[in-house]
């Protein structure tokens, strides 16, 4: 959480803002493996991160994915928002904004302080649910079923 003090007022806590890419090419995703030093260190994740200040949060997760994983993307829609406080395995009740994304190729290497690995999987495939951080499972089976049904 985050404490601030509006004009002269009460401190307050507010929530963070994250996003995160769904990068769906030919019936396969790419996911993160969390350094181990993170919260949910170890376990698989959609590439994604913080919202800076002055950024966009589609700035922010074109920024995330090129730092997180070394490819670019192209955003093209948002998927949903997930605004949730009692978000699994989370101890920020972060506000995410989750957005279907395009790679556009591998142009450098991800950050190994953030991320362990970076690795293609069949939708069909994945990793259990156990291996996953936050509630990423969740999102990706709701984009299978919007996309599959």
């Amino acid at each position: 959480m985050i404490t601030c003090q509006f004009e002269k007022g009460p401190k307050t806590s507010l929530r963070h803002v994250v996003v995160d890419a769904l990068i769906i090419d030919e019936n396969k995703i790419l996911l993160i493996k969390r350094a181990e030093h993170l919260i949910n260190g170890g376990k698989y994740a959609l590439p994604g991160g913080y919202l800076d200040r002055d950024e966009t949060a589609q700035q922010a997760v074109v920024r995330e994915v090129m730092e997180e994983t070394g490819y670019k993307v192209k955003v093209e829609k948002l998927f949903t928002i997930i605004d949730n406080p009692n978000r699994p395995q989370e101890d920020r009740q972060n506000v995410a904004f989750i957005y279907e994304v395009r790679s556009l190729g591998k142009v450098g290497e991800h950050d190994p302080s953030e991320v362990l690995d970076v690795k293609w999987y069949d939708l069909e495939k994945l990793p259990s649910k156990a291996d996953f951080a936050f509630d990423h499972f969740q999102t990706i089976l709701e984009y299978k079923k919007k996309y599959t049904a």
